[in-house]
C-alpha cells in the first residue's frame, strides 16, 4: 500500500495554460527498490569481506559495482528530466463507465527513454517507450461512480530505468477534466408532450415521411441514412434525406415526474434522450435553469446530455 505524503512537503509540475508540463530537476523523487536495497547489502557484505581479507580482488569488484550504482542513479534521473506531457482530448462517459484521459509524452531530446510509466492512485498503469525527439499518447482511466466534472487528478510519472535498481518518480498536476452524464434508467420518463409540428416553411428534409433526396453527409448524421450504394460506387459519403409535413417532436419535461427524487429523474430522462435518438426523434429538454428547443444529431444530444451532467453544479 502506498503512502501519499502531504501536498505542503512534495513538488509538484503544473500544467501552463496551454496545457503543458515539463518536469524539473528539483520535482524527481529517486529511492531504491527492493532489488536496489538488496545490491547495497551486498556491497556492504562485500566490503566487510575486502577488509576483513585485505583482497585487492574483493575491493575492486566492491568498487565497481558501487560505480555502476552511482551511475545507474544518473540514468535514472536523466530518464525523467524535462520530459514534457500535454493534455489530450477525453470523451464523455456515463456514470459507471471508466473515464479516459488522453496524455501525450514529447521527448525532446536525442536520446531516448525507455521505460516511462504513467498511473493514477492505485489504478493500472500505462508504460511506453520514447525514442529520442519523439511523441508518444498513452490512455489512463479512471471510475466513475456519479455524474459531473471529473478531474484527472495527481499523476505520477516513474521509471525504473536502466537496471531496476532505482525508483525515480515526479508528482504531475494537470488541468485535464472528463464529462461524465447521468447513469440512463431503464424507466423510461413519461412522454405528455409528444405531438406533431407541422413545418411552415415546406419540405427541408427534416421530416420522417417521404423519401425526398441526397445531400452531402455532415458529421453527426446517423448511420441509418448514409447511402450505402453510393459509397460503394465511390462517389463518397452521402446522407438520405426524409420530408414530409410534419416531425415527432417530444419534451422531456422535469415537471412530468413529481415524487420521483432527483438523481432517478435525471436517469430517467438521460434514458429518454437516448432513445429519441436511436429513434431519430426530434426532441427538446426542459430542467429547472435549462430549456433546449427541439432538434436533432449528435450535437443536440451532447447539449442535452451535459446540461444533465452540470445540473446543480453552480447552484
Amino acid at each position: 500500500m502506498k503512502i501519499k505524503p502531504p501536498d505542503r512537503i512534495i513538488r509538484i509540475s503544473h500544467s501552463d495554460p496551454q496545457g503543458r508540463a515539463r518536469i524539473r530537476p528539483r520535482h524527481i523523487y529517486i529511492l531504491p527498490t527492493r532489488y536496489g536495497v538488496i545490491f547495497a547489502l551486498l556491497l556492504l557484505l562485500l566490503l566487510i569481506g575486502s577488509i576483513n581479507y585485505a583482497n585487492n580482488l574483493a575491493f575492486f569488484l566492491t568498487f565497481l559495482l558501487a560505480g555502476l550504482g552511482i551511475v545507474a542513479t544518473l540514468h535514472t534521473w536523466r530518464n525523467l528530466v524535462d520530459l514534457e506531457l500535454t493534455i489530450g482530448n477525453s470523451d464523455p462517459v456515463f456514470a459507471g463507465q471508466p473515464a479516459s484521459f488522453t496524455l501525450h509524452l514529447n521527448n525532446s531530446r536525442d536520446g531516448e527513454r525507455p521505460s516511462i510509466q504513467l498511473q493514477i492512485d492505485n489504478l493500472p498503469a500505462a508504460t511506453t517507450d520514447l525514442a529520442g525527439r519523439s511523441r508518444d499518447s498513452l490512455r489512463l482511466q479512471r471510475n466513475t461512480s456519479k455524474r459531473g466534472v471529473l478531474p484527472l487528478g495527481r499523476v505520477t510519472v516513474s521509471s525504473h530505468y536502466p537496471l531496476g535498481l532505482l525508483r525515480a518518480w515526479s508528482y504531475v498536476e494537470m488541468d485535464a477534466t472528463c464529462l461524465v452524464y447521468p447513469k440512463p434508467s431503464t424507466t423510461r420518463p413519461p412522454a405528455t408532450m409528444q405531438g406533431y409540428d407541422r413545418s411552415s416553411s415546406g419540405d427541408k428534409g427534416v421530416g420522417v415521411d417521404d423519401f425526398v433526396g441526397i445531400r452531402p453527409y455532415r458529421p453527426g448524421d446517423s448511420p441509418k441514412h448514409i447511402h450505402w450504394k453510393a459509397l460503394a460506387n465511390e462517389r463518397g459519403l452521402q446522407t438520405k434525406q426524409f420530408g414530409g409535413d410534419r416531425a415527432d417532436r417530444l419534451w422531456l419535461d422535469w415537471d412530468s415526474m413529481p415524487g420521483v427524487e432527483r438523481e432517478d429523474r435525471l436517469s430517467r430522462i438521460c434514458r429518454g434522450i437516448l432513445d429519441a435518438c436511436d429513434r431519430e426523434q426530434e426532441f427538446g429538454l426542459n430542467i429547472p435553469g435549462t430549456e433546449l428547443n427541439p432538434s436533432r444529431g449528435q450535437n443536440h444530444r451532447h447539449r442535452c446530455l451535459a446540461a444533465l451532467a452540470n445540473f446543480g453544479e453552480t447552484a
